[in-house]
């Protein structure tokens, strides 16, 4: 049984250990959106004050980043400090132990951000580390490291990917007006803001009315960025067969789809690459699960209201990002961001917690999490 890592609630390390650690974190930014099922995990091999090696986890399948940080360094590995964001690997996956490789290397200490919440790891790493007699502080940054793989830890914790519901509404909670005309609610900059998030999720979800009222690209408009999966959910298939969403030259599209829905549709489609997947009852639990299977870490539901109230019934959703623009437009019947959830009372209302506000341009964006059932 292994030692439990416990880490102390107050700053961990020195302010230097703090900047190697952001600088983790930095790295492994430039592979947001492409390491799933992997986390995102950056390294900085440093001899006193000086970095002499760097590396960060490119996807699934290619070396950790603590591996391309000794490469960097190369001999001057030996008798080094390495920061890494995660805890290092102690089991052999597609690639060979990262605990191993530092105790090869020679490094004299291991600052870990956070411990792997991987049963496979879970402290292993760690616990192999200081056996061979190399110091391990643990729990710099702690929290910044696990906000970048709040997806991989609810993976983990979980078996789903996390779900993160993303809208745009007025200052009088609409989404559209009551024509369904949408563009654009939100500033230049909140839009921006919408296709990093884009860029950092592994799928992003929305149901048939968007696509037959917006005709969505769903891409990050990033030269460089990651495109996430495009995944239309649509019972009856009842959809435009000229939509923009069917060009996968520059990102992948899947329908979903219930079994024998419009096999004339389904075959355009197929034709034009369009993947196509039948469910014999399509739900967001269902299709949650099945991007699991896929191994998906995040995804980002941007469809209408009632998908979205779907979706948060069924606790496909833990996570809101609600842009609110300074507008008014009214209307009795101009949709909202979330469908009927059946409440009659005000104590049935879903609360957020940690919730996060901040100004975006003109508009205001609301960061919240739903708290967690059991499972």
């Amino acid at each position: 049984m292994l030692t439990p890592v416990t880490i102390s609630s107050n700053m961990v390390g020195s302010e230097f250990d703090s900047l190697m650690m952001q600088r983790c974190l930095q790295l492994a930014r430039r592979a947001l959106g492409r390491t799933s099922p992997n986390p995102l995990v950056g390294a900085v091999v440093c001899r006193g004050s000086e970095i002499v090696g760097e590396g960060f986890h490119p996807r699934a399948g290619e070396p950790h980043a603590e591996v391309f940080a000794l490469r960097a360094a190369g001999e001057k590995a030996r008798g080094a400090t390495i920061y890494v964001s995660l805890e290092p690997c102690n089991h052999y996956g597609r690639t060979p132990p990262c605990s191993e490789g530092l105790i090869a290397a020679g490094v004299s200490k291991v600052v870990v951000g956070m411990v792997d919440p991987n049963p496979l790891v879970a402290g292993g790493g760690i616990a192999r580390l200081r056996a061979a007699g190399i110091e391990v502080l643990v729990g710099v940054e702690e929290a910044a490291c696990r906000q970048i793989n709040e997806g991989f830890i609810h993976r983990i914790l979980h078996k789903r990917p996390l779900g993160i519901l993303k809208y745009a509404m007025t200052l009088d909670g609409k989404i559209a007006t009551s024509s369904g005309h949408s563009a654009w609610i939100t500033n230049p900059d909140a839009r921006s803001q919408v296709h990093q998030l884009r860029a950092a999720c592994d799928a992003v979800i929305v149901g048939g009315n968007t696509v037959r009222q917006d005709n969505p690209y769903l891409t990050s408009h990033q030269q460089e960025g990651h495109n996430p999966l495009r995944v239309v959910m649509s019972r009856s298939l009842n959809l435009p067969e000229n939509a923009r969403l069917w060009d996968v030259a520059e990102a992948p599209t899947l329908v979903l789809t219930e079994v024998g829905s419009s096999p004339d549709f389904q075959k355009m489609l197929l034709n034009k690459g369009v993947e196509v997947v039948e469910f014999p009852l399509l739900t967001p639990d269902h299709v949650m699960a099945r991007l699991y299977e896929r191994g998906f870490c995040s995804v980002l539901w941007e469809c209408g209201g009632t998908l979205a109230a779907s979706a948060i019934a069924q606790n496909a959703v833990q996570k809101i990002l609600a842009f609110i623009a300074p507008k008014i437009i009214g209307g009795s019947h101009a949709p909202t961001p979330v469908g009927d959830l059946g409440f009659t009372s005000m104590t049935e209302a879903l609360p957020l917690e940690r919730v996060h506000w901040r100004v975006v341009g003109s508009d205001c964006l609301v960061e919240g999490y739903f708290p967690q059932k059991s499972q």
